[in-house]
C-alpha cells in the first residue's frame, strides 16, 4: 500500500513525473470558483500539488486560502510562483494530521492519489475539518483507473456509499466541462457536511 510518503511524492516533482499536473486551474473548478459569492470563505486545497486552484483563488481576492501537501517541492513551487501568498497558509504536512475548520474544501486529484484503503479515513477527516454546513467540492474519477498505483479511480455508486453517511450529496454528475484528456472520466460533486 502506498501511504502518504513524503519521499515518494517529492521524488515525483524532482523527476518531473507529474502527469496529473495540467499547468492551470481545471475548467470545472474555475467555473465553480467563478460562481462563489463570498470572498472571506476559509478554503482548503488538500494534496494541492502545484496548487493552481489556490493561485487562481488568491488572484480573485480570496484571502483565506490554505494548501496542504506532503511534498516540499510542491509547496515551494506555489511559494516561488506567487510570493504574495501567505506563508502561514502553506501547510507542509500529512493531510490526515492537518487541523483547522474550513467553509470549503476543494478536491482536485488528491482522492485518486490515495490508496483506496485510505478512502474512508479521507471522508471522515474531511467531515472533521469542515465547519457545520461546510462543503467539499471538486472532481473525482468516475471510471476505474489503476489497481496497483495512483491514480485510482472508482464509480459513483462506491463514492455515494462512502460519502453519504457524513455528507448530503448536492450533486455528483458527469463533468460536462472537463479538460479534453479527461472528458467522460470525471464526476463533478458538491457534498455538504451533515449536521448531526
Amino acid at each position: 500500500m502506498i501511504e502518504l510518503n513524503q519521499d515518494f511524492w517529492n521524488s515525483k516533482y524532482e523527476n518531473q513525473e507529474t502527469g496529473w499536473d495540467i499547468g492551470h486551474v481545471s475548467t470545472p473548478l474555475k467555473e465553480y470558483i467563478d460562481q462563489l459569492t463570498t470572498k472571506d470563505l476559509k478554503i482548503l486545497i488538500p494534496g494541492a500539488g502545484n496548487a493552481y486552484e489556490a493561485e487562481y483563488l488568491h488572484k480573485q481576492g480570496y484571502s483565506e486560502v490554505h494548501v496542504v501537501d506532503i511534498a516540499p517541492l510542491a509547496i515551494q513551487s506555489l511559494s516561488e510562483r506567487l510570493p504574495t501568498f501567505p506563508k502561514d497558509h502553506l501547510h507542509l504536512q500529512n493531510f490526515f494530521e492537518h487541523t483547522g475548520q474550513y467553509d470549503l474544501i476543494i478536491e482536485q486529484t488528491f482522492f485518486c492519489a490515495l490508496d483506496p484503503a485510505l478512502r474512508a479515513d479521507y471522508v471522515q477527516h474531511m467531515h472533521r475539518i469542515l465547519k457545520p454546513g461546510g462543503k467539499l467540492a471538486g472532481l473525482l474519477f468516475g471510471v476505474p483507473m489503476r489497481e496497483d498505483h495512483p491514480p485510482y479511480g472508482g464509480c459513483r455508486a462506491d463514492y455515494l456509499t462512502l460519502f453519504e453517511p457524513y455528507f448530503d450529496i448536492k450533486t455528483m454528475e458527469d463533468s460536462y466541462n472537463s479538460i479534453e484528456p479527461r472528458q467522460g472520466s470525471e464526476l463533478f460533486f458538491i457534498a455538504q457536511k451533515k449536521i448531526s
